[in-house]
């Protein structure tokens, strides 16, 4: 392991973390087989090649690299290579700090000064911990400027879509994306039940109901999250499925200000200076 790397370990599952890059997942074996999509660790140089990262202060797609928030539009910078957009917002893009460590947990946090990748004050922190057949995440993040504040959280896991693997989860809504990859409209959705190999998908489920199974020949895993809206992209080819809790529908916030519409409706959490929120996600894997 290179030195900027962290390794949680027991007699199951091996995690590995880089604080230094955005507190990324960059490996999660159980019994020596891979979870999460596998990378070359040593030459990772972005959070968005990992296995695994967190979203933070929102998830998936700030239409055209603008947040509109409270009347004002509050230029960001484009992070996502020729795409109009901003992605993912700034956690994964910033390095976060070590509080404490051992050989099953990790507690990291990221202090956020108001910049060009968001405009206002907050501190996120981590806490990374395996026990027996599980990975735990909980993800916080507190309003540190001084007036109301849009917030989202989630995650960003790439599992291993082996031959024969299928994924089945529960929701009551599908948003359905135009060409600029941006949510149109919700459609009524049961969810999915299916088998991954040919599956072509990147949307927003909402009203998920926090459970996703992903089974294949080899590996029987859940992921569950007290979170109510899931993101699922993969397409043929691929050597990965992107599961992702969170906790609102893509580009919420400018969709509400476009439509006049409560944030909440949306998902999208409004902190007051000094409020806290969290969520949290559960990894469970175990032997077919």
């Amino acid at each position: 392991m290179k030195k900027a790397d962290v390794e949680l370990k027991n007699d199951k599952l091996v995690c590995v973390i880089r604080p230094d890059l955005g507190a990324s997942i960059l490996e999660l074996t159980y019994l020596g087989k891979s979870v999460l999509r596998s990378i070359n660790k040593d030459t990772v140089t972005s959070a968005r090649q990992s296995a695994s990262f967190a979203l933070v202060p929102f998830s998936n797609r700030m239409s055209h690299a603008t947040l509109k928030w409270m009347g004002t539009d509050h230029p960001l910078i484009k992070n996502n290579a020729d795409e109009p957009h901003n992605i993912h917002g700034v956690g994964w893009q910033r390095p976060w700090t070590i509080l404490e460590q051992g050989e099953d947990f990790l507690l990291v946090s990221y202090e956020h000064k108001a910049d060009g990748g968001w405009p206002f004050d907050f501190d996120a922190s981590q806490a990374i911990k395996i026990k027996d057949n599980e990975l735990h995440q909980t993800l916080s993040i507190t309003n540190q400027s001084n007036k109301p504040t849009p917030v989202g959280l989630g995650w960003h896991p790439y599992f291993v879509k082996r031959k024969n693997s299928s994924i089945y989860f529960e929701a009551s809504k599908i948003w359905e994306m135009g060409d600029d990859r941006l949510p149109t409209h919700a459609v009524k959705s049961g969810g999915l039940d299916q088998l991954c190999e040919q599956l072509e998908v990147d949307h927003c489920y909402d009203g998920w109901n926090g459970q996703v199974k992903l089974i294949d020949s080899e590996l029987s895993i859940n992921v569950s999250s007290n979170l109510d809206r899931l993101v699922v992209y993969t397409k043929p080819g691929m050597d990965s499925v992107a599961i992702e809790p969170v906790s609102h529908v893509n580009n919420a916030i400018n969709m509400s200000s476009n439509l006049g519409i409560d944030a909440n409706q949306y998902g999208i959490k409004i902190l007051n200076p000094g409020e806290t929120i969290n969520a949290q996600m559960t990894i469970n894997i175990q032997q077919v």
